[in-house]
């Protein structure tokens, strides 16, 4: 495993947000989770306007201790199909906060968000 990487590991599993490159720089929380950074928009959900539409997004990610910058790097954007990426979809929603409907998060995910994954480029 290169520094980067381990980088980039460590700074998405410590923080629960990050900053996207997309219309101006947005925040967004996340999980990592199989060597990705998964995130859903949309519905209820936060807004990443046109994230789903890339194929790769300016990711970075700060000290979740003092807000100093550990790492900018470009990810592979892809849109996850719930269904079949149960794993995932289960690590992102035990990292939702605050959700109004915790039992039925998931489903409503399927209904009305999107969820995405960002896998790192070397």
């Amino acid at each position: 495993m290169t520094d980067r990487t381990a980088a980039i590991q460590e700074g998405a599993k410590k923080s629960g947000v990050l900053w996207l490159t997309l219309d101006r720089p947005r925040l967004a929380w996340h999980a990592w989770h199989d060597g990705a950074i998964y995130l859903v928009t949309g519905g209820e959900e936060q807004r990443l306007p046109g994230l789903d539409a890339l194929d790769r997004v300016r990711v970075t990610l700060r000290s979740k201790d003092n807000g100093a910058k550990l790492v900018d790097f470009d990810a592979a954007v892809s849109v996850v199909d719930q269904a079949a990426s149960a794993d995932a979809v289960a690590a992102l929603a035990k990292e939702r906060l605050n959700a109004r409907d915790s039992e039925h998060l998931t489903e409503r995910w399927a209904r009305e968000s999107t969820v995405l994954r960002l896998t790192p480029e070397p």
